[in-house]
């Protein structure tokens, strides 16, 4: 847990109508349309299944805790199927303190131990999505230009701007509109629940390289499909990004009050 002072740690859970499933071995262990999301600040948000959806069976009391200043006291299962064991894989707030009733009972999975996430008939990656995390692609024909190392490196009146809640935005630009001559691709891959699974480029600019500034999905989610295969350069990273011959803004994007 992060050393946050506690008037500045806050917790929030909500119900989703989705139906979540967590799979592990090939099978279901917990399967539900009354989960609760809970965000909690400079954290992902995490599952917290009713027991009802849960195949206890699959469940084992462990004799592992856990104390957290704003939840309080979490027990520990590990979860069994066939011959396979995770240890410590579930963990439940039995009697949580003040400001956290609304998970007593349930029961939360760590995400990456699990094999399989599903949100209605579709597989979810990274961590489950905060429902207050919002994505817009809106086309844009502002000339946006792009300065690494001194030199132009792209330059285009056909962008499409990226708005994500939490981010500043973000300017992808297709191929044609950018020196891709001095792009070279990396091994290098992430993951963003919102948006997919990206490529990476260096940008080499007279000897001096500049290491994984560029990213593309080349299959978005549906809701960033508008990015599809266009570039983008990390804004931090580069030495400009002009927006009509004037910086590109650095403010975040905060549509909805949020815990983090």
């Amino acid at each position: 847990m992060a050393n946050i002072p506690k008037s500045e740690h806050r917790i929030q859970s909500c119900p989703t109508p989705k139906r979540i499933r967590a799979i592990f071995n090939g099978e279901v262990i917990a399967d539900s349309t009354n989960v609760l999301i809970l965000r909690e600040t400079r954290h992902a948000p995490v599952y917290y299944f009713p027991k009802s959806d849960i195949h206890m069976e699959r469940l084992r009391n462990s004799e592992h805790g856990t104390t957290c200043s704003i939840k309080g006291k979490a027990s520990y299962w590990h979860i069994t199927s066939n011959d396979k064991v995770i240890e410590n894989a579930a963990w439940s707030y039995e009697t949580p303190v003040a400001g956290a009733e609304k998970i007593a009972g349930y029961t939360a999975f760590y995400f990456n131990m699990m094999d399989h996430w599903y949100e209605d008939d579709e597989e979810i990656f990274v961590h489950p999505k905060d429902p207050f995390v919002r994505i817009d692609v809106r086309k844009s024909k502002q000339p946006i230009r792009v300065v690494i190392g001194g030199e132009t490196v792209a330059e285009t009146t056909q962008a499409r701007l990226l708005y994500e809640t939490g981010s500043v935005t973000r300017y992808y630009i297709p191929k044609e509109d950018i020196r891709m001559d001095l792009l070279e691709s990396t091994d290098l891959n992430t993951s963003c629940p919102y948006k997919g699974t990206c490529d990476y480029w260096n940008v080499k600019i007279k000897d001096v390289e500049f290491e994984n500034v560029v990213w593309s999905y080349p299959h978005p989610h549906p809701e960033a499909s508008g990015i599809e295969n266009l570039l983008c350069f990390y804004n931090e990273k580069v030495d400009e990004i002009l927006v009509e011959d004037k910086p590109a803004s650095t403010s975040k994007i905060l549509w909805y009050a949020n815990v983090n």
